[in-house]
């Protein structure tokens, strides 16, 4: 079964690429370059702010090289390969590919709005990797809101159908990760995207043996969450209130959530 991957550039995505290609899936590879991973903090901020917006994305990357280290893009060199900047990913030269590809699954992970037109030429098995629990969290930045809510237990992700409405395609599978005492906003984070990736190796192989797997229509309950939404002085409630200790406050049952109500394709 052939599965073209379109990832972003960043190690989160580009461990999925490699998780799929140790397990003999990944038949083309898509990399869009994406924006600088260590971003510097907007001017006219509080010093609080400041401390901690520089606090959570070392944190970040700190954690990402700790869980996935450097993955090579030589890695993948006996793979049908193309690099595109977000501008190029809709591009003439991209729907090629795909023709020439003829992938019988597409998998997007980390990339820009996929337009309708490239939707054309995939196949009938063409999901998105978003990292959050559709539909309550779609959009942006979603695995940042389950902490700010103080609900840890609903940071995951969802595999659902490519579709033109954002994250809101039919959902094939919920991902949560397992929650460990320790842990900081971006340990789960990566402890998602590493359930993820083995869970999605599973559906593959479900799928190649015609087993059959749900597809959900989402219903609207949940939130949108805008680029905009998210701004630095969020962050004095995870490092300034909780000091990234809220997973210890909700194993110790200080901190009370519901659990979701997860899709699950096995």
């Amino acid at each position: 079964m052939k599965v073209v991957f379109l990832a972003g550039s960043h190690s989160r995505h580009l461990h999925l690429a490699q998780r799929l290609y140790q397990a003999d899936l990944l038949g083309g590879l898509l990399i869009e370059e994406r924006e600088t991973f260590m971003p510097k903090p907007p001017n006219n901020i509080a010093e609080i702010d400041r401390q901690n917006f520089i606090r959570h994305f070392k944190e970040r990357a700190e954690a990402e090289n700790n869980f996935f280290g450097d993955i090579a893009e030589e890695e993948f060199k006996e793979v049908s390969t193309i690099k595109v900047s977000k501008e190029e990913l809709n591009s003439n030269r991209v729907k090629e590919w795909i023709k020439d590809l003829s992938p019988e699954v597409v998998i997007s992970y980390g990339v820009h709005v996929i337009e309708d037109d490239l939707l054309a030429e995939f196949p009938e098995y063409s999901w998105n990797i978003h990292g959050g629990l559709s539909p309550w969290y779609r959009g942006c930045i979603t695995l940042f809101w389950p902490f700010y809510f103080l609900q840890p237990n609903w940071a995951g992700m969802t595999v659902h159908y490519l579709s033109s409405k954002l994250d809101g395609g039919e959902i094939v599978h919920h991902s949560v990760p397992e929650l460990k005492y320790g842990d900081g906003i971006h340990d789960v984070a990566c402890r998602a995207v590493i359930q993820v990736s083995e869970d999605l190796i599973k559906i593959i192989k479900m799928l190649k043996q015609n087993e059959k797997l749900p597809k959900e229509k989402q219903r609207s309950n949940g939130k949108l969450f805008l680029g905009r939404d998210w701004q630095p002085h969020h962050l004095r409630l995870i490092y300034n209130q909780f000091d990234n200790d809220i997973v210890d406050y909700y194993l110790d049952g200080k901190l009370v959530s519901s659990n979701p109500p997860l899709i699950k394709a096995f």
